[in-house]
Order: structure tokens, then C-alpha cells, then sequence
């Protein structure tokens, strides 16, 4: 298996690295990023809410795995990362999305960012956040729901403050689940 990571729109590659490196280790696997970006389709943006619906930005994620996996034959998950707001159907914001399982997965800078929670930017911050947003992400698209334990990456995050108080690291029930799945 292969992980790939793709830029949904403009977003700092200085961003992307950091979660490649983290992704690769945490999951013993080759990773990769993707040159191109997704563009955005318009069609995604919501006037009235000033967000794009996650669904639309996910599918084209989904359509670059499904090439991904056609040209090289392997089987792979591509992560988007995109730096828009984006929802799901019945939620006000989100901080990403996956197929659970699937072949892609989705998150979302926008929220990650400390200024928009009005503090200064910091960097270190952000890659943390955005590290432990991606590897929740690829651990729905490898199938895992979200687990009970509050410091397990794969607890669901309401707001920002869930997401600081998570590890990066799956927790033992979590970790083992994604062992079976790899093959480790």
C-alpha cells in the first residue's frame, strides 16, 4: 500500500512535508506528494455559508487514488489537504473526511490555524494539529471508526481544543486494528 498527498487548491507546500514524513512513519509505508494540485471546483462553494462542501473536494480526491491505482497498480489512499473552510451536510464546520474505508481522505487547514481562533500564527502548531488531522483521516479511510479514548488520534474532535488535547498516536486497541489492516 501507498499513501499519497495532493494539494486541494493553494496551500504551503512547508505544510505538506511535515505530514509526509509523519504519515510514512506512522503507518510504515511509503508516502509520497503529489506535484499537481486538485483545483477546486466551484461548484463545492456554499454563497451563504462562505464554505465548500467537503463531498465535492472529496470525490476528486477520490477520482486521483482511483488513477493513482490504475497507473501504477498498486493499491494507495490520497490524502487532499486543502486550506478552505469546509462542511458536511449537517455540520457546521469539519476539520476533514475520509471514505471510511475507502481509497481518499480530506482535511482542512482553515481550522487548524491559530489566527483563526484570533492568536498569533505559529507554525509548529499548525503542522501538529495538521499532522494529527491526516492521520485521523487515513485511519477512516483504513476503516477505523472513532475510538472512546479522549487521547487516541482517532477521538472525534468537536472543536480545536479536543484536537490539542489528542495525541498523534493510535491508542493500543486502534493501533492493533491498524496493524491487521497493513499487514505489519
Amino acid at each position: 500500500m501507498k499513501i499519497y498527498i495532493v494539494r486541494v487548491g493553494d496551500v504551503e507546500t512547508s505544510v505538506l512535508e511535515p505530514i509526509r514524513r509523519e504519515v510514512a512513519k506512522t503507518f510504515n509505508v511509503n508516502c509520497e506528494l503529489i506535484d499537481e494540485a486538485i483545483s477546486i471546483p466551484m461548484e463545492a462553494y456554499d454563497r451563504v455559508r462562505r464554505q465548500f462542501l467537503s463531498e465535492i473536494l472529496l470525490s476528486k480526491v477520490l477520482n486521483l487514488a482511483m488513477k493513482m491505482e490504475k497507473e501504477t497498480g498498486e493499491v494507495c489512499i490520497v490524502l487532499g489537504v486543502t486550506g478552505v473552510d469546509i462542511y458536511a451536510r449537517g455540520m457546521n464546520f469539519i476539520f476533514g473526511e475520509a471514505q471510511c474505508p475507502g481509497k481518499s481522505a480530506l482535511i482542512s487547514l482553515f481550522r487548524l490555524r491559530p489566527e483563526f481562533y484570533g492568536e498569533e500564527p505559529n507554525k509548529d502548531l499548525l503542522i501538529d494539529r495538521a499532522i494529527k488531522e491526516a492521520i485521523h483521516e487515513l485511519g477512516h479511510a483504513l476503516g477505523l471508526r472513532h475510538c472512546k479514548n479522549p487521547l487516541c488520534v482517532m477521538f472525534f474532535s468537536l472543536h480545536i481544543g479536543m484536537t490539542d488535547r489528542k495525541t498523534r498516536r493510535f491508542c493500543e486497541k486502534c493501533a492493533v486494528k491498524v496493524r491487521h489492516i497493513i499487514g505489519l
